[in-house]
């Protein structure tokens, strides 16, 4: 059974190229969300197992939505990330919930794949 991804970023080609990554490497996409409240109703309802988040939504930031998240009866696993590579740290990741922070570029490498499976 494939892992089920929630892809949120307020940039819809940057969602339709990760979208594309993720299915080619065997996640199942199964919605995308453009800002905080798109993403807490995506994962009431699609119960993702990933939520891939962008640390700046047009309402509101990646590291808060990490712990509304991480808060629901069934919490994704939740991967930041961002254009920018000092965004945040690890650990304020990790404080916040996430499994861990990734710059944009540093998507199609080991280390991604390791975030997004939970190692």
């Amino acid at each position: 059974m494939s892992c089920s991804v929630l892809v949120v970023d307020d940039d819809a080609s940057f969602r339709d190229q990760a979208t594309r990554m993720l299915a080619a490497w065997g996640y199942a996409v199964v919605g995308e969300a453009g800002t905080v409240e798109e993403a807490v109703a995506g994962t009431r309802e699609l119960c993702p197992d990933v939520a891939l988040v962008d640390i700046g939504l047009p309402d509101g930031d990646g590291l808060s939505l990490a712990r509304r998240l991480g808060a629901m009866p069934r919490p994704p696993r939740v991967v930041l990330i961002s254009t920018d590579a000092d965004a945040t740290t690890q650990s304020a990741a990790r404080r916040a919930g996430a499994s861990g922070f990734l710059p944009k570029d540093q998507l199609p490498s080991p280390a991604f794949r390791q975030l997004m499976d939970g190692g």
